[in-house]
Order: C-alpha cells, then structure tokens, then sequence
C-alpha cells in the first residue's frame, strides 16, 4: 500500500486551494449543478449554471416551474429532459420534506431525485465539511493506478478509500485527486514523466493488480 500521508502531502503543495470547480452561490445551487455535471464537463456546467440561476433565482422559482421551462437553459449539458425533470422535482423535495435546505445526511440526500452516492458526498463535504469521499472517474482511475484502491465500481472504492484516508482530509483529497487528473494523471496518455506520484504508483511501476 502506498504511504497515504506522502501522497496527501505531495497534493497539497501542489494544489493548496482544494475547492469544487463548480460555481454556486446557494447550498441547493451547487446539488443542482452537480446534477448537471453528470456525463458533461465541469467548464460546461459553468457556462450554463449562470443564466439558469439568473431565470430561477430561488429555490421556489425552481419548485413552480416545469421541466419544459427549465431544459432550455440546461440542454447543452446532454440528458437535458431527465437533468431539468430531477432539478425541479429535487427543489420541490427540498422546499416540502427539508424546509428548504440542502439535508446533512447520506439516507436524506439519496431520497432526492437525481441524487446518487456521489453527489451526496459532495454536498456532505462541501456544505457540511462532512468527512466524505467523492468517487467519480478521475478518483476511480488514479486510486487504481496508485493502487489505494482496486476495482471500479464507485462505492466499492469509496469504502476501500475510507478505510485508508483521515477522515479531515478525505474530502479535499478528492477535490486534489480532480485536478491531479486534469493536470497530470489523464485518462488517455498521463504525463507519467512529470508527476510527482510517480514513485509511488503501482501501474507505473507495473506492480498495480
């Protein structure tokens, strides 16, 4: 196994501010605009999430409009019929079964339309500073590749990941790990010959399972 520690350290140096790349102003904001990101990319969501939250500028413009009022705003982040169906069902829930509020709890945020394990932990992290620990592609990839977790099957790693990170540091690992796989660590072609991981990477090293 890896030296957990030395890895963490090595990402905070390179990447100090760990935040979320998404843009929000509003807790219920950034659920919505990680709903958009599904299957679309950060830098897409940012250009649409503007206009969208300028049209529907509270959590109860959300809640009385239709689906068909909002996929306009979100179709350039594909899925855009199921996306503007859950956002406006999602702010419903909020406003009738949590008073409005984004809820503090994984089994309360898994109720919410749209809401899988990955989001609920990033609004655990993020809005709560919860420990938690966001499993999306670039998580899953660089675990395996170092070898701190095996398989790709998100909750799965999520646990083998919660098993080995302090619990104060596991969520702005996550947000570093997403930067780590922008930057360096790519899907295709990773700029093994400058990242600074490269000793202790099992794939690397031809040592990975």
């Amino acid at each position: 196994m890896p030296p957990i520690e030395e890895i963490i350290s090595i990402l905070k140096e390179r990447y100090p501010d760990a935040l979320c790349a998404l843009r929000y102003g509003k807790d219920y904001e950034l659920m919505i605009a990680v709903r958009l990101s599904a299957q679309c990319t950060d830098a897409r969501v940012n250009l649409v999430t503007p206009a969208l939250f300028a049209r529907f500028p509270t959590l109860e413009s959300f809640a009385q409009a239709t689906p068909e009022e909002v996929e306009p705003y979100v179709r350039s982040c594909g899925f855009y019929k199921h996306k503007a169906r859950d956002i406006v069902l999602a702010c419903q829930m909020l406003l009738r079964d949590y008073g409005g509020k984004v809820p503090d709890s994984m089994e309360a945020l898994l109720r919410i339309p749209g809401v899988g394990r990955k989001t609920a932990n990033l609004l655990l992290g993020d809005i709560y500073g919860q420990p938690a620990v966001v499993c999306d592609t670039h998580c899953i990839r660089i675990s395996n590749r170092l070898g701190l977790a095996h398989g790709k099957e998100p909750e799965k790693v999520e646990q083998q990941l919660r098993a080995i990170l302090p619990p104060e540091e596991s969520s702005n690992f996550c947000h570093r790990i997403v930067l780590f796989g922008r930057e360096i660590c790519t899907a295709r072609n990773p700029a093994c010959g400058k990242c600074p991981l490269r000793p202790f990477c099992a794939e690397f090293s031809g040592t990975s399972e």
